[in-house]
C-alpha cells in the first residue's frame, strides 16, 4: 500500500501491461487498451477482445476487488441478466500497490435513453433484476458500510451533505420542497432482513443489446442493506410512464419508496454545480418534485 503522502503510480496501458505479463504471461500477447467509459473508482482496461482489466483508482477502493471476487460468482447463478464474471485476481507489482481483477467483457451499450427501445419494457426488466437480487441468500455477505460509499446504510448518513445542500440553494421553492422530501424520506428505515442490494443502478452501469437491457455490471458498491438506494434510477433515468412500470413490478411500500427518493434528492443536490452532471442532476430534481407533488 502508498503511504498517506504517497500516490499510486499513473494506472495506463503501459502499466497495465506489465501487471498482465509479469503475472499472467499466457496473456502477454493480447492488446491493451483503455475502455471508452472507464470508471471513478477503478481504471479499466479491455485486454484482448473478451476480458478487461479493472485497477482501483484509489485506497479507498480495494476492498471492491475481493468483494467482487468472492460473491458475484454466488449471486450470478440467482440473476436474469449477465453480471461481471471474474476470471483472475492480480496481485500489486510493478510499483503498483493494489490488487486488481481480469473479468470477462459483457458486450452492450451503455443504458442511454437513445440506446432504449422501449422504455417500459426496460424499467420492468430491470424490476425484475432487482428483486432477483434483493434477496438474503446467499447469507454472509457484507453488510452496508465504508466499502458501499454507505449504500444500503440508513439514510441518515448524508443527512449533514444534504442540509448543507439544501442551505446553498438560491431558489428558496426549491429548498422548501427538497427539505419535505429529505424529511419524509428520513422518517422510516428498512425493517426487513438486510437483502443484497447493488449500490449504483445509474445509466453507467446498465448494458444494453438491441434497445433491450442485457447486463448490470460494476458491483463495488454492492452489498446487505436497504434496498432503497437502487431505486433511485426512477428518477435519473426513466421517463414518467417507465417510472410507474418500475414501480408496479416492485414489492416496496410507499416508505421505501420515499427513502428512495431521498436517494436521489442527495444525489442531485450535491451534484447540481458539476458541469458533467449538472443537466441529470437539474432533470432528476425535476422529476421527483413533480412525483412528490
Amino acid at each position: 500500500m502508498t503511504g498517506p503522502d504517497e500516490k499510486p503510480p499513473t494506472i495506463d496501458v503501459a502499466l497495465v501491461r506489465r501487471l498482465v505479463a509479469a503475472q499472467f504471461p499466457g496473456w502477454s500477447d493480447l492488446d491493451v487498451r483503455p475502455v471508452r467509459a472507464g470508471g471513478w473508482d477503478n481504471r479499466t482496461f479491455h485486454l484482448g477482445d473478451t476480458m478487461t482489466v479493472r485497477l482501483p483508482s484509489a485506497p479507498g477502493y480495494v476492498p471492491q476487488v475481493d468483494k467482487e471476487q468472492r460473491w458475484l460468482p454466488r449471486l450470478a447463478p440467482g440473476l436474469p441478466l449477465a453480471v461481471p464474471a471474474p476470471l483472475a485476481r492480480g496481485v500489486p507489482g510493478e510499483g503498483y500497490p493494489f490488487p486488481w481483477s481480469v473479468y470477462a467483457w459483457i458486450e452492450g451499450r451503455t443504458a442511454t435513453l437513445d440506446q432504449i427501445a422501449d422504455p417500459v419494457e426496460f424499467a420492468v426488466d430491470l424490476a425484475g433484476f432487482l428483486t432477483a437480487l434483493h434477496r438474503p441468500e446467499p447469507a454472509g455477505g457484507p453488510l452496508a458500510g465504508a466499502h458501499s460509499a454507505f449504500r444500503g446504510a440508513p439514510l441518515s448518513t448524508y443527512d449533514d451533505d444534504t442540509r448543507r445542500a439544501v442551505r446553498q440553494l438560491a431558489d428558496r421553492g426549491l429548498a422548501v420542497e427538497a427539505t419535505a422530501i429529505w424529511a419524509e424520506a428520513l422518517a422510516s428505515t428498512w425493517a426487513g432482513p438486510p437483502v443484497w442490494f447493488h449500490g449504483d443502478v445509474a445509466v453507467g452501469n446498465l448494458l444494453v443489446r438491441e434497445g433491450r437491457l442485457a447486463a448490470v455490471i460494476d458491483f463495488g458498491c454492492c452489498g446487505m442493506g436497504d434496498p432503497a438506494c437502487d431505486l433511485t434510477v426512477a428518477w435519473t433515468l426513466l421517463p414518467a410512464p417507465a417510472r410507474e412500470a418500475f414501480r408496479a413490478a416492485l414489492p416496496y411500500a410507499h416508505d421505501t419508496w420515499a427513502r428512495a427518493r431521498g436517494w436521489a434528492l442527495w444525489k442531485a443536490l450535491i451534484t447540481r454545480d458539476d458541469p458533467e452532471q449538472a443537466a441529470t442532476a437539474r432533470s432528476t430534481l425535476d422529476a421527483i418534485r413533480v412525483g412528490h407533488r
